[in-house]
């Protein structure tokens, strides 16, 4: 079992046909659920799953949270994508990786990215947070160049 950091196959073509919308004002809700090393997750995973999830704690709860400062914007014909950091609070938790997955109703629980941590991540009675890159062309979690 892996977690592979891709951007879900689904999620582009969904974006082609208009079903994924990031603008800040009138744009789609999205969340992130932190994942262990027993999950699989790949650009082949094409919706929410709680299998493989981290279990409930402090504020972590089956699902994830709620992705909140969706921003975008384009430079040097890069498209990007940001949000602002996402922290549960009294968790005690190892994670591995992360999705982040489009709530709306045109595409239910839909994967968007596949997050690898790299290595698992621990939190013990505490805070855990998933701070996004920075919001550049180079860095922005979610890039579209042609």
């Amino acid at each position: 079992m892996a977690i592979t950091q891709a951007i879900a196959n689904a999620f582009k073509k969904q974006l082609l046909e208009g079903d994924q919308n990031f603008s800040s004002s009138s744009g789609d809700k999205f969340k992130l659920a932190l994942y262990t090393s027993s999950a699989t997750l790949n650009s082949a995973t094409t919706a929410f799953t709680a299998s493989g999830e981290v279990s409930n704690t402090g504020t972590y709860a089956s699902g994830g949270g709620a992705l909140t400062g969706q921003n975008t914007s384009i430079a040097s014909g890069v498209a990007i994508v940001d949000f602002a950091d996402l922290s549960f609070t009294g968790v005690t938790l190892t994670a591995r990786g992360a999705m982040i997955y489009n709530t709306s109703s045109a595409v239910t629980n839909a994967a968007v990215a596949i997050l690898d941590f790299g290595a698992d991540k621990t939190a013990t009675s505490g805070t855990f947070t998933v701070q996004f890159p920075a919001f550049t062309t180079a860095a922005a979690i979610l890039r579209i160049s042609g």
